[in-house]
């Protein structure tokens, strides 16, 4: 159950937020031992299909135009520029409607009280977990300009990959385009004409091509059907990943599948030891610090491995010794420089270099992975079309023999 909260501080600061509790009474308990004072605490309503789905796709903004917006308040807060003022200036400037109206209502939750992090968290659509974790540990230790410069840079990093991996995808996505409406024109319409003729001259059609012809024969019949079908099952497969079984199942694939885990787990890493070096840089004890990034996670099984690693750390034990009862999820490497950066006492240096070491380590396996898209795909695509001609080539040859 997700619980939505308005509570104060100890300092007398107002927080509003959302926490997730199997009751309402355990969700008070959870707030309490944060020594917050609870004002109001209110069930969130279940969303439905058409909400889910709506929220998917409106208020969605460009990588690009987030690039921009990161980059423009990391330079007006350098120059020294307050807050409010540089968000204001922002929605004067912006081309942008979905961004102008976030600025504005961010500036307008600022303006009522609320801190620069959770009138962040009011724009989901817009700014992802890890975006307001870093702004909510650059309000911990102070540092907003340089973390709103890191996270400028990552993002255009991130943008970067990813248009490399969108112009390695334009070539071998057309061939598949083609060859999905080729092979639908086949299957569907071609070779239900011509099966017949092999049948009446006995021709002995392979294994595979007698599939071919089922499907065929099924797909001709029945294709507004198919189409329909598969239309709705990509309706509910966007509506089930934004439940939160579907974002559990989704951060567990994650970890999983070893194309996803070879570039997903060093991002992850390189998160979290960036959050951790710059909250341990500003002061923030070690616990407070593992709770805070356990917290801020947007991964649900990275959540939960956070917080026992936090009250393990709390009753005694060394993080690195903690650490290593979870080798899926970091690897040997991160444990043994971690131990010794214990025995050094220079953790805040150990996570920067962890950060540094995996952040390295995972632009070269997206490198890697970007150059073998194009060869692989048109391999395989390649297959495929064999595949799909010899079926008719094959029966073809076969009847001529029987003719002659």
């Amino acid at each position: 159950m997700k619980f939505k909260y308005q509570a104060k501080t100890r300092e007398g600061e107002n927080q509003v937020g959302f926490v997730e509790a199997p009751s309402r009474d355990v969700a008070a308990s959870i707030l309490s031992s944060h020594n917050l004072f609870i004002l109001t605490l209110n069930e969130v309503g279940k969303e439905g299909f058409f909400q889910r789905f709506e929220s998917y796709f409106s208020k969605r903004l460009k990588k690009s135009e987030l690039v921009i917006f990161t980059r423009q308040l990391a330079m007006l807060l350098e120059a020294r520029v307050p807050l409010n003022t540089s968000l204001k200036a922002i929605h004067e400037q912006s081309q942008n409607p979905i961004l102008k109206e976030a600025a504005l209502e961010i500036a307008e939750d600022i303006d009522a009280g609320l801190p620069f992090s959770q009138a962040i968290e009011r724009q989901p659509e817009i700014f992802s977990g890890f975006f307001s974790s870093m702004v909510r540990s650059a309000e911990i230790t102070g540092n907003l300009e340089n973390v709103m410069n890191f996270l400028a840079d990552y993002l255009e990093r991130e943008y970067s990959l990813q248009k490399r991996v969108e112009s390695a995808l334009i070539y071998p996505g057309m061939i598949i385009g083609l060859f999905i409406v080729v092979s639908f024109i086949l299957v569907a319409f071609v070779i239900p004409q011509i099966s017949p003729i092999f049948r009446d001259a006995g021709v002995n059609l392979p294994f595979f091509v007698m599939i071919l012809v089922g499907v065929g024969a099924f797909v001709g019949q029945w294709w507004p059907v198919v189409a329909l079908g598969l239309f709705f099952l990509a309706l509910f497969a966007i509506d089930y990943f934004q439940t939160p079984e579907g974002k559990a199942l989704k951060d567990e694939l994650k970890i999983k599948l070893p194309m996803l885990k070879s570039i997903y787990l060093p991002l992850t890493i390189t998160r979290i030891a960036n959050s951790a070096s710059m909250l341990l840089r500003g002061g923030v004890p070690i616990v407070q610090s593992l709770e805070i990034i356990g917290e801020t996670a947007d991964n649900v099984v990275y959540k939960e491995i956070m917080h026992q690693i936090a009250e393990e750390v709390r009753q005694g034990q060394q993080i690195s010794a903690s650490a290593s009862k979870y080798p899926e999820y970091f690897p040997s490497t991160v444990t043994q420089m971690i131990a010794v950066g214990e025995a050094a006492g220079q953790l805040e240096q150990t996570f920067s270099r962890i950060s540094v070491f995996y952040g390295r380590e995972a632009d070269s396996v997206i490198n890697n992975i970007v150059e073998l898209i194009q060869p692989v795909l048109i391999i395989g695509v390649g297959i495929l079309v064999g595949l799909l001609f010899s079926s008719i080539l094959l029966p073809i040859y076969q009847l001529i023999g029987t003719i002659r």
